[in-house]
């Protein structure tokens, strides 16, 4: 069975084709700029050469009409068909209360993605506009929607509810949600068959360092906490992003600044974090550089952003009464040797024993960076969102073949 994942943003739309007999994707590209007279395809067809076009592409629906031409384009193509796609699979954002696993879509499911919009207005507009696009190139086609939110509604009510009153949760359902789910869950799996034991024995913490971050305590395999909240905001200091601040921080500044809540609001999410600490940006690889030209703004900014995920693991540690291994993914995670050692050194109390020259190898693939003899490990696992919305949406339209 041939799988097509999409990931539509505002004004981009990502994708990945697989074969899922073997799980290997076929091609992978994306469309950016969507919107504007010199929007881009990318296009990255295995075996063949990489494409890149710039072109006028307005909205999703002909950014998804591009994506088909060039899937069975004569010369760049891997298709001889669009026909050979057997179902789409889409990555959204956020699935509130309603959804605690990834579901085929149709009229009721679209309905409730988009009363879930005040949620996550930066993303699930723009995951509709996906399912809209493929709707309309192809109409018969079943779509799957896999949720970041899903994996952490095993949460229980004491992670997931915050102490304000209770009406606003009844009435708005405003408490803590979480995302990265996917990945979570995938290096989680992953994390229990590099240490050959069950899922459900182990104590896991999850590390997904990217540009936007998140820690989840995995317990038995389930989500028992997460950092991010009811918005990607809470938690971990990101890239751009504040993390965890003292709420009274938002009045206060409106009110000494003038700001209005769009203004605070953009404050918190694109100009604080590193960017905000480093005054040079919020890539990790630029922070890291200048610290080695004695930046101290860089080092600052490293040194707080490392403190704040060493407290979460600490914390999550505590939560579940013990811990069997850490596990880093995502860009920073994988990538940084600096920041996983800074922040395994610093967690010694707990029995991790870095192994400096296996943190320091540039190796791709899974991998321990702990001593034989730490008894908590360590591991460095990529992770792989867009195989999990592929799997998932396998699954499911097996399921729906078997019923028929």
């Amino acid at each position: 069975m041939i799988i097509l994942v999409v990931n539509a943003g505002s004004s981009s739309l990502k994708f990945q084709l697989y074969q899922m007999k073997d799980e290997t994707v076929l091609a992978k590209g994306k469309v950016e700029r969507i919107g504007m007279e010199s929007a881009i395809l990318h296009f990255e067809p295995a075996g063949k050469q990489e494409i890149r076009e710039v072109r006028e592409i307005l909205e999703h629906t002909t950014a998804f009409r591009k994506v088909m031409d060039i899937l069975v384009h004569p010369v760049h193509g891997i298709l001889q068909s669009v026909d050979q796609i057997q179902a789409v699979g889409h990555r959204v954002v956020h699935g509130g209360e309603s959804f605690s696993g990834s579901v085929l879509v149709d009229e009721e499911v679209k309905r409730e993605i988009k009363r879930l919009f005040d949620l996550a207005p930066l993303h699930n507009p723009a995951h509709i506009l996906g399912i809209q696009a493929v709707e309309a190139n192809m109409p018969d086609i079943p779509q799957a929607v896999v949720f970041d939110t899903a994996f952490h509604q095993t949460m229980p009510p004491t992670s997931y509810l915050y102490p304000i009153p209770m009406v606003l949760y009844k009435k708005h359902k405003i408490r803590r949600y979480g995302f990265h789910g996917m990945s979570h869950a995938y290096v989680s799996e992953r994390a229990a068959a590099f240490l050959g034991r069950p899922l459900k024995e182990l104590k896991l913490v999850t590390c997904h360092i990217g540009n936007g971050a998140s820690c989840a305590a995995i317990l038995g395999g389930r989500s028992m906490d997460t950092s991010m909240g009811m918005t990607p905001l809470e938690g971990l200091m990101m890239g751009t992003r504040s993390g965890d601040i003292d709420p009274a921080i938002v009045p206060v500044t409106m009110s000494k600044e003038d700001l209005t809540l769009a203004e605070v609001s953009s404050m918190l999410n694109r100009h604080s974090g590193l960017m905000a600490i480093s005054g040079i940006g919020s890539d990790m690889r630029e922070i890291e550089q200048a610290i080695k030209t004695g930046d101290r703004n860089a080092s600052l900014a490293f040194e707080m952003y490392e403190y704040r995920l060493r407290k979460y693991i600490g914390a999550y540690a505590a939560a579940m009464n013990g811990l069997d291994a850490v596990v880093f993914t995502a860009g920073v995670g994988e990538n940084s040797a600096m920041l996983r050692a800074a922040v395994c050194r610093n967690l010694s109390f707990l029995g991790i024993e870095l192994d400096e020259q296996a943190n320091e190898r540039k190796e791709s693939g899974e991998r321990e960076i702990t001593a034989l003899e730490s008894k908590v490990k360590a591991l460095v696992i990529p992770t792989n969102e867009e195989l999990v919305i592929a799997r998932d949406t396998y699954r499911l339209i097996l399921h729906r073949n078997d019923v028929e």
